[in-house]
C-alpha cells in the first residue's frame, strides 16, 4: 500500500471531509443526507491522513509524486 494521494489532493480531501462532518454535527444536513455526509466526510479525512485511496488504485490514478 503505497502513496497515491498527493499534497494538494490531501488538502482538498481534508477541507471537504471536515466540512461534511461539520455539516452533519451542526445538523445542516439531517436524515439520510446527514449520514451520507458523515460517512463520505470520514472516508475523505481517513484517506487524506493515510495518503492512500483504494479507488485510485482500482482506476490506476496517483497524485503523489514518486
Amino acid at each position: 500500500m503505497g502513496c497515491n494521494v498527493g499534497k494538494s489532493d490531501q488538502y482538498v480531501r481534508y477541507v471537504i471531509g471536515i466540512l461534511l462532518v461539520v455539516a452533519y454535527l451542526l445538523h445542516w444536513l439531517s436524515g439520510t443526507w446527514g449520514w451520507v455526509s458523515l460517512i463520505v466526510g470520514l472516508i475523505l479525512v481517513i484517506t487524506a491522513a493515510i495518503h492512500y485511496c483504494p479507488i485510485y488504485s482500482i482506476i490506476g490514478v496517483s497524485t503523489c509524486k514518486e
